[in-house]
Formats: structure tokens, sequence, C-alpha cells
């Protein structure tokens, strides 16, 4: 008898639920949420890639509504899953993509609508943009191996690139990474040459990565990036060369200790030996010095034709480190040179010997101009990290420099 009202009370909880459980069901089954997605592929259409064609890369992307159906929502993605932004009508009209689309790559948009009814769709198309018509391709220098702690790096368009937008978007994609780290910037010397180097001289052995993530990417005009090969540089021990111009001598210091002295002679009055920084730009164990090569009329008091050896050089117009036996006398004491920094053959040896493209080479206290950044060789030290910083797309804007500096080499001197 005590259980029977407990009976009855179960029984009505369980009679009660009967019609909130068969409720529940109804509204599930008129609910367009709980049903599969149909299948949207009458409903939109991604312009420009009908019957299988390939999209123009310059065009942007446009997914359309054709019927009734609006569209809730568009997901596009490249072949590394990278997403191109875009913008959808309020009215889920249209979308319309905002961002850049690679040429030659491959594309997948997912695209969701609704019906008027509330029932959900969906349509994936999958794409690929066409080939660009217009490449740019950038060459990385020095070439692949071991160099001084002075040598920048340089990167060569293959088309000139005008604008600051334009400028911006290559230089973002072209990459150097150093162990160990360092802070660096590229420095474009006009529009198709762009210098690298760190606010100070590399690490001594250093190992140096230079590669562009520039394929595919719309650069502007009509132009995309193309494919380039990486460059891999390790740098040596750090090597300088200061040349005191007035005080006649050269001390050479190796990793900061000073490793040799050697009495010179520089650049005498109307010829004086530029001050600045210098990059070691190559090395010929023989070379022919002619003054008509400079501008000094042949037969006239400054004229000159002499066999060189060990020459290092350190400007394209000609300036050297070099054995001048014919000089030994001034050398320590005066300069009588044509602009070169002479030396006894055994120093000359030396020093051939010693250092590596890429090393520094530095002279103070000559009456000489000093060294310009880039129509003459790497003077790119010359410049404070601060005006070197203002040369980058990326920072305060972009200047034009001198052409490049192999356009024109001169002859030496001595």
């Amino acid at each position: 008898m005590s259980h029977s009202p407990r009976r009855r009370t179960v029984l009505g909880g369980a009679l009660l639920l009967v019609p909130l459980a068969l409720g529940i069901a109804g509204c599930s089954s008129s609910n367009p949420l709980a049903d599969a997605p149909y299948d949207a592929a009458g409903q939109v259409v991604l312009k420009g890639a009908e019957d299988g064609r390939k999209v123009d890369p310059s065009v942007p992307l446009e997914v359309t509504a054709t019927g009734d159906d609006r569209i809730t929502d568009v997901i596009a993605t490249d072949a590394a899953g990278r997403y191109v932004g875009g913008e959808l009508a309020p009215d889920g009209s249209h979308w319309r993509s905002t961002g850049s689309l690679a040429a030659g790559a491959h594309y997948t948009v997912r695209v969701s609508t609704e019906d008027e009814d509330g029932a959900q769709g969906r349509r994936t198309i999958g794409f690929d943009t066409g080939p660009a018509t217009r490449l740019l391709t950038v060459t990385f220098g020095p070439k692949t191996g071991t160099y001084g702690v002075g040598q920048p790096i340089t990167a060569e368009l293959s088309t000139p690139v005008q604008t600051p937008a334009a400028r911006a978007v290559v230089e973002r994609t072209l990459r150097v990474d150093s162990r160990p780290a360092v802070q660096g910037s590229w420095y474009w010397v006009n529009n198709r040459v762009l210098h690298y180097r760190p606010k100070d001289y590399w690490p001594a052995h250093a190992s140096i990565d230079v590669h562009a993530t520039l394929d595919g990417i719309k650069v502007g005009g009509g132009m995309y990036g193309g494919p380039s090969k990486p460059l891999h540089l390790d740098t040596g021990d750090r090597v300088e060369a200061v040349t005191d111009a007035a005080g006649h001598y050269m001390t050479v210091l190796k990793n900061g200790q000073e490793i040799r002295s050697i009495p010179v002679t520089t650049g005498k009055p109307g010829y004086d030996t530029r001050n600045g920084v210098k990059v070691i730009l190559g090395q010929e164990s023989f070379v022919r010095m002619r003054g008509d090569t400079i501008g000094i009329a042949e037969g006239s008091a400054d004229s000159y034709d002499l066999p060189v050896y060990w020459a290092t050089r350190v400007t394209w117009s000609g300036e050297y480190v070099h054995a001048a036996p014919w000089s030994v006398g001034s050398q320590g004491a005066d300069n009588v040179s044509h602009g070169c920094t002479g030396m006894s053959t055994e120093n000359a040896k030396w020093f051939f010997d010693t250092v590596r493209v890429g090393d520094i080479v530095k002279v103070v206290g000559s009456a000489g101009a000093t060294m310009t950044p880039f129509d003459n060789g790497f003077g790119d030290w010359n410049l404070s990290w601060e005006d070197w910083r203002k040369g980058s797309a990326l920072a305060a804007g972009t200047r034009e420099g001198a052409t490049p500096a192999d356009a024109a080499r001169l002859r030496p001197r001595v």
C-alpha cells in the first residue's frame, strides 16, 4: 500500500514526458538546420572559372548567387592552406576577393548558401590561375663561397621596379638569415639593384642563407614574381686593413688583433687616395697598369706603363693595394702614387695571401674625397645605419642611387 502513490507519481511523470518528446521530434523534422546541406552547384557561380577555364590572377575573384538563394559564407584558400581575403555583400548576393591571387597556383573556394526557407547549401569549387605574362626574377650575389665580413649581398631584378608599393612587395619577399643572427636591411641602389648589409660588419665565421619567396606573387602592373635561386655564404676571420695616409703605414688586424704593420705610399696631391671603408673586390697576381686608361696623356710627366704584381682591387676605377718596388724609398715617408696603396713586393705578396674578397680596407688621413657608396665598388659601409635604413622600401621610402658599379668598369691606376 505504501508504494502505490510512488508508482503513480512515476507513471504520471512518464506520461507527461511523451508529449514533450513528440514536440521536440516534431520541431526537428521541420528545422532546416537539422537537414544535410543541399548541393548548391546550381545556385552559385565563380566568375571566370566556368568550364574549367584558368582564372586571370590579376582580376578579383567573384562568387555570385544565381537564384533566390543568398550566400552566407565563402572560404578561399591556396594549395598551402593560405586564406584569400574577401568581402560578402550585405544581401548575400555576391562575394568578392580583396587579397591578391598568385599566378600559376591552385585554389579551392568553399561556398555556403541559404534558401528562402532557411535550408543550408554547400558548394566547393577548385580552380587554377593562369600563368603570368610578365615575370620578375631576382639574382643574388656574390657567388656561393666564403667571404670577408664586409661583403654586402646583392639582389639584381630582371625588370625595373619603380613604384614604392611594388618595391615594398618585392622587398618583403627577400629573406636573409644568418647564424649568428644580425640586424640588417636592404637598400634600393636603383630600380633594379638592391644591397643588403648588417648594421655592423658580419660576424666572423657566420653562415648566411639568402632566398626569395617572390614566385607567383603579384608585384603590380600585370607583373608577377618568378622562381629565384637561393644563395649560401660563409664568412671567414674578421680581417681589416687600416691605412693612415698621413702617417704612411697600414695596420692589418685579424679578429681585432694586429698581425702586421706595413710602410706604404698612397696618392700624391691631385691623385689622393679615397678615404673611407672599401671592400676587396678581387685579386690579380699580375696587372698591366697604364696612365692613359685613367685619362693621363701618354708622354706627359705623370704617364706610366708598368707591370704590377700582387694586386688587390678595392674600386672598379682602378684603385688597388699592390707591390710597388719602384717607390720603396718613399714608403713609410711620402705619398707618391696615382691613388693606389703601394708597398714592397714582399709585403704585397703577404697581404695578397692574407686577405680575401669581402675583407675591409679602410683609409684615413687622406686629402681625398670619401669613397662613394655604390658607383665604384662596395662603399656601403660609408653610410650611417640611419641613412642606410632610409634606402629600404619598408622604412622611410627609397632614393635613386647611381647605376650599378659594374656597368662601366674603368682601368687600373698606380
